[in-house]
Protein backbone atom coordinates (compact mmCIF):
# COMPACT_ATOMS: atom_id res chain seq x y z
CA UNK A 1 0.00 0.00 0.00
CA UNK A 2 1.24 3.20 -1.04
CA UNK A 3 1.43 6.66 0.42
CA UNK A 4 -2.10 7.70 -1.28
CA UNK A 5 -3.34 4.64 0.31
CA UNK A 6 -2.27 5.21 3.51
CA UNK A 7 -3.78 9.00 3.53
CA UNK A 8 -7.32 7.11 2.36
CA UNK A 9 -7.05 4.76 5.52
CA UNK A 10 -6.82 7.87 7.57
CA UNK A 11 -3.30 7.85 7.99
CA UNK A 12 -1.64 11.31 7.95
CA UNK A 13 1.67 12.62 6.33
CA UNK A 14 2.18 8.45 6.12
CA UNK A 15 6.24 8.02 5.73
CA UNK A 16 6.60 5.28 3.42
CA UNK A 17 10.10 3.56 2.94
CA UNK A 18 11.01 0.72 0.40
CA UNK A 19 13.25 -2.03 1.77
CA UNK A 20 13.92 -5.70 0.84
CA UNK A 21 13.87 -8.47 3.09
CA UNK A 22 16.95 -10.37 1.60
CA UNK A 23 19.31 -7.07 1.74
CA UNK A 24 18.37 -5.20 4.31
CA UNK A 25 21.46 -2.70 4.07
CA UNK A 26 19.94 -1.32 0.52
CA UNK A 27 17.29 0.85 -0.47
CA UNK A 28 15.40 2.86 2.84
CA UNK A 29 15.89 0.12 5.73
CA UNK A 30 18.98 1.95 7.34
CA UNK A 31 16.31 5.26 7.27
CA UNK A 32 13.45 3.16 8.61
CA UNK A 33 15.76 2.14 11.80
CA UNK A 34 16.96 5.62 11.72
CA UNK A 35 13.60 7.33 12.05
CA UNK A 36 12.20 3.90 14.55
CA UNK A 37 15.34 5.10 16.85
CA UNK A 38 14.20 8.66 16.84
CA UNK A 39 10.52 7.95 17.63
CA UNK A 40 10.15 5.15 19.66
CA UNK A 41 10.95 4.97 23.68
CA UNK A 42 13.96 4.02 24.93
CA UNK A 43 13.23 0.55 25.83
CA UNK A 44 11.60 -0.39 22.83
CA UNK A 45 14.05 1.04 20.76
CA UNK A 46 17.04 -1.26 22.43
CA UNK A 47 14.80 -3.78 22.18
CA UNK A 48 14.65 -3.50 18.34
CA UNK A 49 18.10 -2.87 18.13
CA UNK A 50 18.86 -5.86 19.29
CA UNK A 51 16.72 -7.72 16.71
CA UNK A 52 17.53 -6.14 13.79
CA UNK A 53 20.36 -8.04 11.07
CA UNK A 54 23.19 -6.47 11.16
CA UNK A 55 23.01 -3.95 8.53
CA UNK A 56 25.97 -1.65 8.74
CA UNK A 57 29.04 -1.09 10.98
CA UNK A 58 27.14 1.51 12.47
CA UNK A 59 24.49 -0.96 13.79
CA UNK A 60 27.03 -3.15 15.05
CA UNK A 61 28.71 -0.44 17.51
CA UNK A 62 25.10 1.02 18.42
CA UNK A 63 24.31 -2.91 19.73
CA UNK A 64 27.62 -3.06 21.63
CA UNK A 65 26.89 0.54 23.14
CA UNK A 66 22.96 -0.90 24.20
CA UNK A 67 24.21 -4.35 25.84
CA UNK A 68 27.39 -2.31 27.43
CA UNK A 69 25.09 -0.14 28.97
CA UNK A 70 23.20 -3.12 31.06
CA UNK A 71 26.51 -4.82 32.28
CA UNK A 72 26.86 -2.71 35.24
CA UNK A 73 23.16 -4.50 36.44
CA UNK A 74 24.02 -7.68 36.02
CA UNK A 75 27.61 -7.07 37.97
CA UNK A 76 25.53 -5.45 40.69
CA UNK A 77 23.21 -8.68 40.60
CA UNK A 78 26.02 -10.48 41.09
CA UNK A 79 27.30 -8.17 43.91
CA UNK A 80 24.39 -9.00 45.56
CA UNK A 81 24.44 -12.40 45.57
CA UNK A 82 28.02 -12.17 46.81
CA UNK A 83 26.26 -10.49 49.63
CA UNK A 84 24.08 -13.68 50.95
CA UNK A 85 26.46 -16.08 52.97
CA UNK A 86 25.36 -19.42 51.52
CA UNK A 87 28.77 -20.99 50.07
CA UNK A 88 28.54 -21.55 46.63
CA UNK A 89 25.91 -19.94 46.08
CA UNK A 90 27.53 -16.26 44.35
CA UNK A 91 29.55 -18.43 42.46
CA UNK A 92 26.50 -20.23 40.78
CA UNK A 93 24.62 -17.02 39.78
CA UNK A 94 27.79 -15.63 37.99
CA UNK A 95 28.09 -18.76 36.38
CA UNK A 96 24.20 -18.65 35.26
CA UNK A 97 24.41 -15.03 34.55
CA UNK A 98 27.54 -15.07 32.43
CA UNK A 99 26.16 -17.87 29.99
CA UNK A 100 22.89 -16.61 29.39
CA UNK A 101 24.36 -12.87 28.79
CA UNK A 102 27.42 -14.27 26.66
CA UNK A 103 24.90 -16.49 24.78
CA UNK A 104 23.03 -13.28 24.45
CA UNK A 105 25.83 -11.34 22.92
CA UNK A 106 26.57 -14.14 20.39
CA UNK A 107 23.11 -14.08 19.00
CA UNK A 108 22.52 -10.32 18.83
CA UNK A 109 25.93 -9.93 17.03
CA UNK A 110 24.54 -13.05 14.41
CA UNK A 111 27.62 -15.01 15.38
CA UNK A 112 25.79 -18.52 15.59
CA UNK A 113 26.26 -21.32 13.41
CA UNK A 114 22.70 -20.67 11.85
CA UNK A 115 22.93 -16.95 11.44
CA UNK A 116 26.18 -17.26 9.65
CA UNK A 117 25.18 -19.97 7.42
CA UNK A 118 21.70 -17.00 6.26
CA UNK A 119 24.23 -14.45 5.84
CA UNK A 120 26.64 -16.81 3.77
CA UNK A 121 23.33 -18.01 1.74
CA UNK A 122 22.37 -14.31 1.53
CA UNK A 123 25.30 -12.44 0.76
CA UNK A 124 26.93 -15.67 -1.84
CA UNK A 125 30.21 -15.92 0.17
CA UNK A 126 31.30 -18.83 1.32
CA UNK A 127 30.61 -19.83 4.77
CA UNK A 128 34.03 -21.15 5.61
CA UNK A 129 35.10 -17.44 4.40
CA UNK A 130 33.08 -15.73 6.84
CA UNK A 131 34.22 -18.39 9.40
CA UNK A 132 38.02 -17.59 8.49
CA UNK A 133 37.79 -14.13 9.98
CA UNK A 134 36.27 -15.16 13.28
CA UNK A 135 38.92 -14.54 15.84
CA UNK A 136 37.41 -15.35 19.49
CA UNK A 137 35.91 -19.19 20.37
CA UNK A 138 33.31 -17.73 21.90
CA UNK A 139 31.88 -16.93 18.34
CA UNK A 140 30.13 -20.26 16.53
CA UNK A 141 30.10 -22.24 19.85
CA UNK A 142 27.65 -23.18 22.25
CA UNK A 143 28.83 -20.73 25.31
CA UNK A 144 29.32 -22.57 28.65
CA UNK A 145 31.25 -21.85 31.76
CA UNK A 146 34.23 -24.05 30.78
CA UNK A 147 34.67 -22.06 27.57
CA UNK A 148 34.09 -19.07 29.02
CA UNK A 149 37.25 -19.86 31.49
CA UNK A 150 39.09 -21.72 28.97
CA UNK A 151 38.59 -18.22 26.35
CA UNK A 152 39.60 -15.26 28.77
CA UNK A 153 42.13 -17.40 30.17
CA UNK A 154 42.02 -16.36 33.41
CA UNK A 155 45.16 -15.11 35.24
CA UNK A 156 46.42 -16.14 38.83
CA UNK A 157 44.75 -12.51 40.10
CA UNK A 158 41.20 -13.46 38.74
CA UNK A 159 41.41 -16.52 40.36
CA UNK A 160 42.82 -15.27 43.85
CA UNK A 161 40.14 -12.92 43.47
CA UNK A 162 37.70 -15.43 43.17
CA UNK A 163 38.94 -17.41 45.85
CA UNK A 164 39.08 -14.19 48.31
CA UNK A 165 35.41 -13.65 46.92
CA UNK A 166 34.28 -16.82 48.84
CA UNK A 167 35.85 -16.19 52.19
CA UNK A 168 35.60 -12.68 52.35
CA UNK A 169 31.73 -13.42 53.29
CA UNK A 170 32.60 -14.86 56.07
CA UNK A 171 34.30 -12.24 57.68
CA UNK A 172 32.67 -10.33 60.42
CA UNK A 173 31.81 -6.76 59.50
CA UNK A 174 34.51 -5.96 56.85
CA UNK A 175 33.95 -9.18 54.86
CA UNK A 176 30.40 -8.61 52.56
CA UNK A 177 31.05 -5.03 51.75
CA UNK A 178 34.53 -6.67 50.15
CA UNK A 179 32.62 -9.46 48.83
CA UNK A 180 30.22 -7.22 47.00
CA UNK A 181 32.85 -5.72 45.60
CA UNK A 182 34.99 -8.14 44.23
CA UNK A 183 31.73 -9.85 42.79
CA UNK A 184 30.70 -6.55 40.78
CA UNK A 185 34.33 -6.08 39.41
CA UNK A 186 34.84 -9.53 38.09
CA UNK A 187 31.43 -10.00 36.54
CA UNK A 188 31.99 -6.36 34.84
CA UNK A 189 35.48 -7.11 33.59
CA UNK A 190 34.02 -10.68 32.19
CA UNK A 191 30.97 -9.28 30.15
CA UNK A 192 32.60 -5.84 29.00
CA UNK A 193 35.89 -8.46 27.91
CA UNK A 194 33.12 -11.05 26.34
CA UNK A 195 31.31 -8.29 24.46
CA UNK A 196 34.12 -6.15 23.11
CA UNK A 197 35.50 -10.03 22.04
CA UNK A 198 32.23 -10.42 19.87
CA UNK A 199 31.67 -6.89 18.70
CA UNK A 200 35.17 -7.49 16.48
CA UNK A 201 34.16 -10.73 15.33
CA UNK A 202 30.62 -8.99 14.19
CA UNK A 203 32.77 -6.41 12.61
CA UNK A 204 34.50 -8.64 10.45
CA UNK A 205 32.51 -10.65 9.39
CA UNK A 206 30.15 -7.66 8.59
CA UNK A 207 33.34 -6.48 6.50
CA UNK A 208 33.72 -9.81 4.87
CA UNK A 209 30.13 -10.71 3.93
CA UNK A 210 29.72 -7.56 1.97
CA UNK A 211 33.00 -6.65 0.91
CA UNK A 212 33.23 -3.36 2.76
CA UNK A 213 35.44 -1.48 4.56
CA UNK A 214 33.02 1.05 6.25
CA UNK A 215 29.30 0.97 6.57
CA UNK A 216 26.94 0.94 3.83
Amino acid sequence: MGSTGLVKQGVESPQVFLVSSFDLHLYDFPLLEQTLERELPAHKRDALLLTIPNISLEVISKKKKALKAKIKYYAAASALAAAVPVPGLSCAVDSAMLVVNITKYQVTFGLETESLKKLAHHTKVPLDDLRAVITSPLSLNKISTDLIVKVLCFSLTDAALLAAEEGFRFIPFIGIPAAMTLSFAFTYKVLSTSLDMLNEDAQKVFTKALGLNTAV
